[in-house]
């Protein structure tokens, strides 16, 4: 069935989003510049690190039939896709180079193993035959604008109905932080929706840091608003990207930014703003990390 989609306004330049830069700019322009724009590297986060294996994990547990998927299963799973992902990502072997006798990795192997572990008391995964996981979502808007991310995994009924779930293994937001940590799921619910023409039915959000499940259930109000706030998002970017104003939104958050040195907020001075074309901007903007994608 097709969907409907608001005619092109012509407001901005075609461009493209991930979820994940998109908050980056709603949270602080200045760090989306940083990311997107002069492309400033960073350092790994240990947190990050240990939530993209948590992930890795939980993806591959599928894997296996049901009746096996087991927590015992699920550890044995850790060192294997901790070593793929320092594979992929050599400079994550930088977290623990000071660590010469093992002992501190292992007990940051032992924290994602707790998460392993709050997980399967949230859910019962051999009750689970997951429609989709990892799965890549990208689709133009008929404002021109490309959406695209990667969605933890996807579970669809018998009788049609969807349901979006994300992993987190930071601890659940307040109330006053819950809409923020909606807008990721409203995003792919979006995208979803235009591919495949039926709104999720609902969107559900796993945080294993404190063993929460958060969930809701979208309409199509909802996520004509969210294709609405992507399109003004964009927008602002490309406007930011051609003033070359690119305003600091400091915050608590600053403390754990690699950037902040180089921020007036903080009595920084940023870079030379380098040359970058709206499509290369958008490139950039449509990036997916494999490490830090927990959000």
């Amino acid at each position: 069935m097709s969907v409907a989609a608001p005619a092109h306004s012509g407001s901005h330049p075609n461009g493209a989003l991930s979820p994940s830069r998109a908050a980056d700019f709603m949270s602080c322009p200045l760090k989306y510049r940083f990311r997107v724009v002069d492309r400033l590297p960073e350092k790994p986060s240990s947190a990050a690190v240990r939530g993209t294996v948590v992930h890795a994990v939980l993806e591959r547990l599928y894997d296996l039939p049901r009746g096996q998927r087991t927590l015992e299963q699920a550890a044995q799973l850790l060192e294997p896709q901790w070593q793929r992902i320092l594979e992929a990502e050599p400079e994550v072997a930088e977290l623990f180079a000071d660590d010469t006798d093992g002992e501190e990795l292992a007990g940051w192997l032992a924290e994602a193993h707790k998460l392993l572990s709050k997980y399967f008391t949230l859910e019962d995964p051999n009750a689970l035959e997951p429609a989709e996981r990892e799965l890549y979502v990208e689709t133009e808007l008929a404002s021109g604008l490309t959406l695209r991310g990667y969605v933890d995994r996807l579970d669809v009924a018998p009788t049609g109905e969807i349901r979006v779930v994300d992993y987190k293994t930071g601890r659940s937001p307040s109330e006053f932080f819950e809409a923020k940590a909606l807008f990721q799921m409203k995003f792919y619910a979006l995208v979803l929706w235009r591919l495949r023409g039926v709104v999720p039915t609902m969107l559900q959000l796993v945080y294993l840091g404190n063993g929460e499940i958060i969930r809701y259930q979208p309409d199509e109000a909802d996520l004509l608003a969210c294709e609405r706030k992507v399109g003004a998002l964009w927008t602002a970017i490309t406007t930011a990207l051609e003033s070359g104003d690119w305003r600091p939104n400091p915050g608590p958050l600053c403390a754990w930014c690699d950037h902040k040195p180089l921020c007036p907020a903080w009595g920084g001075t940023p870079p030379p703003l380098p040359t970058r074309s709206v499509e290369e901007v958008a490139e950039t903007s449509a990036a997916v990390d494999l490490v830090g994608i927990d959000g």
